[in-house]
């Protein structure tokens, strides 16, 4: 009976047959007192094989440096987490200058940003991301104010995004007043793109001319606020990013092009049927009263009896 070393050195000699056995040629001769050092081999290369196959692509990618998984922010008051925020990408571009990225800075596990200033209330917090000097800026910072409020209609709490400023140079200052970016206060807000460009619908808005010169943009953004439960996000609200406005600027010409279109066609069927009724008005025959048969008569009787 064949060892269990031999069948799955067969079986490896199969499906990668350049890795596996480097065996004798076919026209070679091999002596049976060769057999158990053969056999030995085979043991010994197939062990190798399937260490090699398992153990060194995990020594490969430890060796590799692949980037490790970005972990939300969380922003802690009184022990218990208050706020999470994550994003895949955080970029910041100032009017045509080189785009700069801050997402390693923002939410590596190794080396998180700077979150001390942050400030947690019952209705109002402050998500301050201190990232120091970055490429000619100086203490750079990006800082979230958020709010929670009740609304009484719908019976519950809901938090919001109400701006974002960004504060660079120890006093030069651009504010975004964010636009829609909230959720009831049980959920997590999610969105594909919160940006102050328009081709992302602009849900920031810049405040000042100074602001304008600056884009911010945060891709996959999700925050959760004054409701957090066990560290973890809950299910989020998403975004309506389907009434765009270039969407909506669209349905609207439509719309408008249909009632057109729909009131030509009204007027072509109405001209048709008034020139279909004044084509047969010649051959139509109104019968006239007894009244007007006796006076037609009288007036004949009349111009004969004058004549």
């Amino acid at each position: 009976m064949a060892s269990p070393w031999k069948c799955l050195c067969m079986l490896l000699l199969h499906l990668q047959p350049s890795s596996c056995l480097h065996l004798p040629a076919a026209d070679s001769f091999v002596s049976p007192v060769d057999g158990g050092r053969l056999s030995a081999l085979m043991e010994d290369d197939a062990l190798h094989h399937i260490w090699s196959s398992s153990v060194l692509p995990r020594k490969l990618l430890q060796m590799s440096g692949a980037a490790a998984p970005l972990s939300p922010l969380k922003i802690f008051s009184n022990g218990e987490p208050c706020v999470l925020f994550q994003a895949r990408k955080l970029s910041l571009r100032y009017e045509k200058h080189k785009q700069l990225d801050l997402t390693e800075r923002a939410f590596s596990s190794q080396k998180p940003v700077d979150v001390s200033r942050s400030v947690c209330r019952q209705d109002k917090a402050t998500l301050v991301m201190a990232f120091g000097d970055v490429e000619g800026l100086r203490d750079l910072s990006i800082r979230l104010q958020l709010s929670n409020t009740f609304y009484e209609s719908s019976g519950q709490w809901w938090f919001s995004v109400d701006s974002v400023l960004l504060i660079y140079n120890s006093s030069e200052e651009a504010l975004f007043n964010a636009s829609d970016v909230y959720a009831p206060a049980s959920s997590s807000y999610r969105c594909p793109h919160v940006s102050s460009l328009q081709r992302y619908s602009g849900l920031l808005l810049p405040s000042t001319d100074h602001a304008r010169r600056w884009s911010i943009t945060f891709i996959d953004f999700q925050i959760q606020a004054f409701n957090v439960s066990s560290g973890r996000f809950s299910p989020a609200s998403d975004c309506t990013t389907i009434l765009t406005p270039a969407i909506l600027m669209g349905l609207i010409s439509s719309l408008i092009l249909l009632l057109v279109l729909a009131y030509a066609l009204h007027m072509v069927i109405h001209l048709k049927h008034i020139e279909h009724d004044d084509n047969h008005k010649a051959d139509m025959y109104f019968p006239q009263s007894t009244e007007q048969l006796e006076h037609c008569c009288d007036e004949n009787t009349t111009e004969k009896n004058a004549i």
